[in-house]
């Protein structure tokens, strides 16, 4: 009966080794296939990055609202803000309809300027350049996210109830 046993021992921990050699793999490919590429437009979480195209745009199409906030700020200039993590694509069109970019965007946490705080297994974020702000970042301790959401909503209520309405938008 040992011999046998033996084999059922090692018949099972070849299984286990498999078993985890293939999760390993598909987390290595799953994580690689986010990686950004040379060609990517890396934009970092509630910041925004500007894009130019070759020629002016009539249309855009965002693969994931979401992720990723456009605004067309002249003919050929876009403005594009970072929503929320992960990845999406932006196609502009012509007046033709024809393709003049298929960006894909890559939204990504500024790991420079942000510091966590861990309590146990509750996150706090903050933006520190270089004095420390509580910021507001997704995974963040549900009640902490909302007492900073409230505060920053207040802010934005406070900042525009200054604004006599004339404003040009900045240009």
């Amino acid at each position: 009966m040992l011999p046998h046993s033996n084999n059922d021992q090692r018949t099972s921990g070849m299984l286990q080794a498999a078993l985890l050699a293939g999760i390993t793999l598909m987390a290595t490919l799953a994580l690689g296939s986010q990686q950004a590429r040379a060609g990517d437009l890396i934009v970092r979480y509630d910041q925004s990055q500007i894009l130019r195209l070759p020629r002016p745009v009539s249309e855009l199409i965002i693969g994931n609202p979401s992720i990723a906030d456009i605004s067309i700020q002249g003919a050929d200039l876009l403005v594009i803000t970072g929503k929320t993590f992960g990845v999406t694509n932006v196609i502009a069109l012509d007046a033709e309809r024809n393709v003049i970019q298929d960006q894909r965007v890559i939204v990504q946490r500024d790991e420079q300027r942000m510091v966590n705080l861990h309590k146990g297994a509750v996150r706090q974020s903050f933006t520190c350049t270089p004095t420390c702000q509580p910021t507001i970042t997704i995974g963040d301790d549900p009640s902490y996210f909302d007492l900073i959401t409230k505060h920053s909503a207040q802010k934005t209520k406070f900042s525009d109830s200054g604004d006599s309405g004339g404003g040009s938008g900045g240009q």
